[in-house]
């Protein structure tokens, strides 16, 4: 197929096609017990969850700077009473191939609002997991020549509403992509304590093209993770702490290989971007990340190209 349709091996380079959440009618505040996540449940039961409007005017000031540089932004088909926030979950984009996520069952009902965006894509470019293979598009970054994953082992994916992708989406994927080496790494998960929980993979690892990462080392389980992944970013690693995944500095976009879209409350993050040479664009994102997700969680990239 033509890659004009669908195209990404990366996390960096020059963005042409996405999809960006919208807030629109997602309906009432839910009950702590209808939280699918520890800091959206948090933020309600201290009665300070975002309104949809606080939430909508994030998301369309962040459309206006992406279609300042050119991107094609698509949005969602408004669901009654549905958030339909987060689309890096409902799909994800691996080089010519589109793949459906299979969410858990509250959030299952997303696909109908991106569904028709996705229609151009050739039939047989789109994969849908089988039965048993469980996997969200925050869970998965395509590294060139590597796809990064995510994951939870059967001990905890049994456990805990916050692990969406299960140690069947690795095989799975890897016959898929054989071509590609599979990378996953076991996340930390929690119900209930936000800071010790590493909702999805790109909540404790953000990738840069020029070889530079933003991580929270306590977002792994496995201390032989967390030394590869300091091993391989030495010297253009910075390490974020517990507090910082909580408010989502892993969660930034890049939209172009030296352009980076990050939330204006991140002074560390953001003066580290800088000293590295990226250009950092600055968007007030604080309301949307009381949800436990920020910008990339908002972005389904469907293209990309050097």
């Amino acid at each position: 197929m033509s890659t004009d349709n669908c195209f990404v091996t990366n996390e960096w380079d020059t963005l042409k096609k996405v999809v960006v959440g919208s807030a629109k009618s997602w309906g009432p505040t839910p009950s702590a017990e209808e939280a699918v996540d520890p800091k959206s449940r948090e933020h309600i039961l201290a009665g300070t969850y975002p309104t949809e409007s606080d939430v909508q005017r994030e998301l369309d000031a962040f459309v206006k700077i992406l279609e300042a540089h050119g991107v094609q932004v698509l949005r969602p088909k408004p669901i009654p009473n549905l958030n339909q926030i987060f689309t890096r979950d409902v799909g994800v984009t691996l080089c010519d191939k589109f793949i459906r996520s299979s969410m858990i069952p509250e959030r299952a009902p997303e696909w109908n609002g991106i569904s028709s965006l996705c229609s151009h894509i050739t039939p047989g470019n789109t994969l849908t997991p089988p039965t048993g293979v469980r996997l969200e598009g925050g869970d998965i970054m395509p590294m060139s020549d590597e796809i990064w994953m995510g994951y939870s082992e059967d001990e905890d994916f049994n456990i805990y509403k916050t692990s969406r992708t299960n140690k069947a989406a690795i095989d799975w994927l890897q016959v898929q992509f054989p071509q590609a080496k599979i990378r996953a790494f076991e996340l930390s998960k929690s119900d209930t304590d936000p800071y010790t929980n590493a909702l999805h993979l790109d909540c404790c690892i953000c990738p840069l093209s020029n070889g530079h990462a933003i991580f929270h080392p306590d977002g792994m389980k496995n201390p032989e993770d967390i030394s590869w992944i300091r091993k391989k970013y030495q010297g253009k690693l910075l390490e974020v702490s517990a507090d910082d995944m909580y408010n989502m500095h892993c969660n930034i976009f890049s939209i172009s290989p030296t352009t980076i879209v990050s939330e204006t409350g991140f002074t560390a993050v953001n003066a580290q971007l800088r000293d590295w040479g990226y250009t950092v664009i600055e968007t007030p994102f604080n309301e949307t990340g009381k949800l436990e997700g920020l910008l990339r969680c908002s972005t389904l990239p469907l293209l990309r190209e050097k």
